[in-house]
This record gives C-alpha cells, structure tokens and sequence, in this order.
C-alpha cells in the first residue's frame, strides 16, 4: 500500500509542479510536510541543504530521499519515477515528431503558471521561515544568505553560504535548546558505500567502455551519466553540457535542441527530463523510445546513487551534537537562499504588471489561508489566465 501511495503522490506531484526547481520544493513542502507529515520541516530543510551540496537536480533528490525514508529502496525509484514520467513522456513524444507545436500560442497559460509559481514558493518560505528562522539570529543570518546569494548570483556561492552558515551555526548556536532530529529511515551505511562507489565506477568506467567498443548506447548513456554527474546548481546549468554532448557530435541540431528546451520549461516537472527528448529526438540511433529511455535513466542515475549512498551517513552525521548546531546555521541560510530565488527567478521570470501580482497575491492567500492544496490552485491559476492573459 505505501508503495502505490508514495507513487501517485509523485505522480500528481509530476503533473501540477510547474515553475521549475525552487518552485518545485514549494510544491514539496506543501505535499509531504503540511500534509502528508511524513517529514517535518527541520527534517525537510536538512534535506534541501543536503541536496544543495550534491550534484544533480536538488527537487529530484529530496523527492527520492522521502521516498526512500517512506518505503525503502522501492520507495526512492517509484518517487523519481512518480515525478518524472508527466514529463518525460510529454518530451518523448514531442521529440517523436510533434516539432509543429507552438508554444508561443499557449503563452497567456504559461505565464499564468508562472504566476502561481510565485505563491507557492511565499508560501514555502513564510512557512519555513516560520519554524526555521524563530529568533533574530537565525532572521539576520537567513538575510544576510539571501543579500550574498542575490549579489554574486553563482551556484557555488550557495554552497559557500550554506558551509559558511553551518560554521557560524556551531559557534554561535550552542546555547540553544532547538536541537531536532527527525530520523530518517535511509538504509545501511554498507549499502550507502556501495551506491557510492558505483557512482565514481561509472564515472571511470563508462569513457573507458565507450573507447573500447563502438556501440552507440554506450556512448549516449556515458555522455548523459558524465552530465547528471558533474552539474551542480540544478536543471538548467546542464543545458550547456547537454548541448556540447549532442550538437557537435551531429547527435540533434541546435534548432531541435533549443525548441525541446522550449518546450521542457512550459511543462511540469523537472528539467532534467530534457534528457528523455534529446534521446528521442537524435537523427542517430539508438533514439525513439528507446533512445529517450536510456538518455532519461543515464541522466537521473548519478543523483540516484549518491543521495542513496551519502544518506545513511549523513543521517549519522546529523546526530552529533555540533553537526546539530551546524544545522540551525544551515536551516536558517536555506530560508535565505529560497527567499533570494523568490525574487530570482521565480519573481522576476513572472511578475511584470499589476494583473500579475494581484494573480499571485490571490494563489497565495488560497495556499495559506484557505489551505487548498497546491495543485488545485494550479488548476485555477490556468482557468483564470484565459480570462486574464488571453
């Protein structure tokens, strides 16, 4: 039973997250912390900071991580699985031939998507900021996150903000009786050491199999692994190595190329099922299906095996008492980084009239005050943008 539930609640989670990675931890919060409970929101922001420091697409492994700690090995694939298929399938079939859809004539839904994506994640930060930031230490510290992450605008400056708040953390929040610890059910340190030597294997192993044998789905897979595995900053950082992978070698032109991007962020989900299209859309095979399947799988598996291997340590980690304090640093300085993404990209990508703003102000007092759930509002924000945008 918990294996189908922690699947469909991927699945609607796959359909209705619209707005791209930050967003998509909005959409988190709402679904496992407010209302399935199945982390808390101290636990939840261990994760994000955790997550943030990872290579990979930071939403995709928080929701494999949840799914982990709710159902196991099972539970972390059913919920990469839940969340990515809408996408993958919807750039699958797009690469397949549907190249004479126009986007630019849906853009008056789009942007009203946009829109909402701006009320969930207010409504993730003022509720984390809540519980995360509840004294004028962990406030200043959250706000000076945001001013540096604003002004230097890089994705590794985030993780110098965040190793930076955890120092301060263990220095200045010792005297503080705030020391949660949610457990989360993560598997053996042997299995964790595992998926993290297969992560480095592969790294080593694949260029070195691409050499020796000409098969072309090693070398897709190969290309695709090596991209998942060294971007750090989220979706749209691989776009310039996916590009390098695929363009030069003739794989798919730069036309297909920039209109499956198009198209990946007009959709739910993350970004980098962009892979699954790439794969699809290759005048070389393997493509089709199948091509789309192996770029997808190739992409996904390196966050895959090192949220599942560094878990069951980090969960260790977290248990000792300075690492705890640490954590209050971290927790506050993610309240910080979320709120910096609010306004960019998140504002700044959506918010351009009044229409615009009275839109977001109306899904936000929604989501927070009359506490519909975050995928009706979505549902809403559409019907109400043909009136409004169209």
């Amino acid at each position: 039973m918990k294996y189908f539930e922690v699947f469909f609640t991927a699945l609607r989670l796959g359909l209705t997250s619209f707005g791209g990675p930050i967003a998509h931890l909005g959409y988190f919060r709402d679904e496992y912390v407010i209302k399935k409970k199945w982390i808390s929101d101290h636990g939840y922001a261990d994760l994000v900071a955790l997550c943030q420091f990872l290579p990979g697409p930071a939403s995709s492994q928080v929701g494999m991580a949840i799914g982990l700690s709710r159902a196991g090995l099972l539970g972390a694939i059913l919920s990469w699985a839940g969340f990515t298929f809408p996408s993958a399938l919807i750039l699958i079939i797009f690469g397949l031939g549907m190249s004479n859809l126009d986007v630019s004539l849906h853009q008056h839904w789009l942007h009203g998507l946009k829109v909402v994506a701006v009320s969930v994640v207010a409504q993730a930060v003022l509720g984390m900021g809540k519980n995360l930031c509840p004294d004028k230490e962990r406030i200043t510290l959250a706000i000076v996150s945001m001013v540096v992450v604003l002004l230097a605008n890089s994705a590794f400056i985030q993780i110098l903000v965040l190793l930076g708040a955890g120092i301060f953390g263990v220095f200045f929040f010792k005297s503080s009786s705030d020391l949660p610890h949610e457990p989360l059910h993560t598997g053996g340190r042997i299995r964790g050491a595992v998926f993290v030597f297969l992560f480095f294997a592969l790294l080593i192993v694949l260029p070195l199999a691409r050499n020796l044998y000409p098969d072309r789905s090693i070398k897709l897979f190969d290309s695709f692994y090596r991209a998942g595995a060294l971007v750090f900053g989220g979706g749209h950082v691989v776009l310039p190595l996916l590009q390098a992978e695929v363009v030069p070698t003739g794989w798919v032109t730069n036309d297909i190329f920039m209109a499956g991007y198009g198209v990946a962020n007009a959709i739910p989900g993350p970004l980098f099922a962009f892979s699954s299209y790439l794969g699809a859309a290759s005048v070389l095979p393997p493509n089709g299906w199948l091509g789309g399947i192996i770029c997808l799988c190739a992409a996904f598996l390196p966050s895959f095996l090192l949220i599942v291997g560094s878990l069951p340590f980090w969960e260790s980690l977290r248990r000792l008492p300075n690492i705890r304090h640490a954590m209050l640093g971290l927790n506050a300085s993610v309240v910080g980084i979320l709120l910096a993404a609010l306004y960019r990209p998140v504002w700044t990508s959506a918010i351009f009239t009044p229409k615009d703003f009275a839109v977001a102000a109306i899904g936000f007092i929604l989501l927070q005050f009359w506490n519909l759930p975050s995928w009706a509002v979505v549902l809403l924000s559409v019907l109400v943008s043909f009136f409004i945008y169209g």
